[in-house]
């Protein structure tokens, strides 16, 4: 064959037709012997032509004949069926699993199961959570019949019938704040803005005495070096956009506040105004708005002979258009609309929060009120869930709050233990509301609203050392928090979405 002068071994001897008689009976036997061997009926299992019933056995064997065309599980001790379970059984068409101690199931335990018409899963111990929504999707669209199975867990669907349950009844949906990118320097504000139709951030560092601004990197997907204004003791850098012209309020504690605008043609920032020095002495914070259709800006200032200031842009510059307050030392102020109407809610270490409202007719501020019984609160900032107004009021010594409208005033909600905070700022993420308690002395608590509870539930820990500002930006389909360090390195956050179905 192929090999002059040798022959089959088990042949020699033979000749003529009596030898192909051997040679072929010889490759009919090493053929037999390449075949692949049919699975045998696992341990535990007893086996038919195409059927198989297995008892006490500790998981599902892998090793059942391919043929197999029923199979049954009873009064077994495993409690998971895991993926490609029942892979190789392409014939199999009733499938029990009734009666055993299976509490979780994987996604691709049923994969492969091209020929099954009947599943028989009662009598389990199956919790309906997120990891067993896929059951309840394939339950939704497979062509194979199903007994009727109920969950034993979690309280929520505990006793109801897995066959009655829809997708959307389970919330898988959860979100967090990833750290992403470290940025080596201290900072005291951060504020998020859009000039023209791109996306920056600018950071107050008091101890470099700059305003950094910093753009996104398409290609590195990094936040990088954009442009700087060189100060003395920056608090706030604040960006204000008036028709498509870019201007930024620079406060500091020594050599005045200044007024920068960007010159597009030179690319670069141009201070075009001083702020007096004799109404803002030691600013503390600003805060943009528009009323009618006319920009303002405001700023808090928190020395004994400063007065909070409210500044209107009239074509030309900014010009003072009211104090609001002298003596009082404020330390915020927070623009909020009340019933539709312009309001400001002025912070303060000498007086608890007051409130303005502003008078169309007169086109001023009017003190309309203060908030009782919240002396010594730092700062105020406010946020809307479903159309109710609500405020996240800090407090460095004591406990700070989260305060509704009712109509007629604010009225408690929650109380959060606060010490050493100086920043509890409130921050929407598409549907997702959140508050972030910061702190001096422990980690930086970060709470998710709760619609159902109508109020604040713990969500996350973050580890930034003495945070003072949180702002949002979105780049790129993509939302990041920016998260400034008074004392440690500025940190930016990617808030990223998580299915826990899969």
């Amino acid at each position: 064959m192929g090999y002059p002068g040798r022959t089959v071994r088990g042949c020699r001897g033979w000749k003529g037709w009596m030898l192909l008689v051997c040679v072929a009976a010889v490759s009919l036997a090493l053929a037999d012997g390449r075949r692949v061997r049919q699975p045998r009926c696992p341990a535990g299992c007893t086996c038919t032509k195409d059927n198989a019933l297995c008892e006490s056995v500790r998981s599902v064997p892998h090793t059942f004949p391919s043929d197999v065309v029923s199979l049954l599980f009873t009064a077994n001790s495993f409690d998971l069926i895991d993926e490609d379970a029942f892979l190789g059984l392409p014939h199999l068409e009733y499938l029990f699993i009734e009666n055993n101690k299976i509490a979780s199931i994987s996604p691709y335990a049923f994969r492969g199961l091209k020929a099954l018409i009947h599943l028989d899963l009662r009598g389990n111990n199956l919790l309906c959570d997120c990891k067993l929504k896929w059951l309840v999707e394939w339950m939704h669209h497979t062509n194979a019949t199903l007994d009727q199975i109920y969950c034993s867990g979690p309280p929520i669907h505990q006793g109801k019938k897995i066959n009655d349950l829809l997708p959307h009844s389970f919330d898988c949906i959860t979100a967090e704040f990833a750290s992403y990118q470290s940025l080596k320097f201290e900072s005291i504000s951060v504020e998020a803005f859009t000039f023209g139709k791109d996306q920056y951030v600018v950071f107050a560092q008091p101890f470099a005495g700059t305003c950094s601004f910093l753009e996104w990197d398409h290609v590195e997907m990094t936040f990088r070096t954009y442009d700087t204004i060189e100060s003395t003791s920056t608090v706030v850098c604040k960006p204000m956009v008036i028709d498509n012209h870019l201007f930024v309020i620079v406060a500091q504690l020594f050599g005045g506040s200044h007024i920068y605008k960007r010159d597009t043609s030179a690319n670069k920032f141009i201070k075009i105004q001083d702020i007096d020095i004799l109404k803002i002495r030691k600013p503390n914070d600003i805060e943009t708005f528009m009323v009618d259709g006319e920009s303002f800006f405001v700023i808090a200032d928190s020395s004994k002979a400063g007065s909070t200031t409210v500044y209107k842009w009239n074509g030309n510059g900014f010009y003072s258009h009211q104090s609001l307050h002298p003596w009082f030392r404020d330390t915020d102020v927070e623009y909020l609309e009340i019933s539709s109407k312009p309001h400001l809610i002025l912070s303060s270490s000498s007086q608890r929060p007051v409130v303005y409202q502003w008078n169309r007719s007169q086109k001023q501020f009017d003190r309309r009120t203060d908030i009782p019984e919240m002396e010594d609160v730092f700062s105020v900032k406010h946020f809307r869930v479903k159309g109710d107004l609500f405020i996240c009021l800090t407090r460095f010594i004591g406990d700070s709050k989260v305060m509704r409208w009712d109509g007629a005033m604010f009225k408690e909600v929650q109380t959060f233990p606060s010490r050493g905070s100086m920043v509890f700022q409130p921050v929407s993420i598409g549907n997702w509301q959140y508050a972030i308690l910061g702190s001096d002395y422990s980690l930086t608590q970060v709470y998710q609203w709760d619609t159902k509870r109508g109020q604040f539930v713990p969500s996350q820990e973050l580890n930034i050392q003495a945070p003072r500002a949180f702002s949002v930006v979105s780049i790129d389909d993509r939302v990041f928090l920016l998260a400034s360090s008074f004392k440690g390195k500025t940190q930016i956050y990617e808030h990223l979405m998580i299915d826990l179905s899969n």
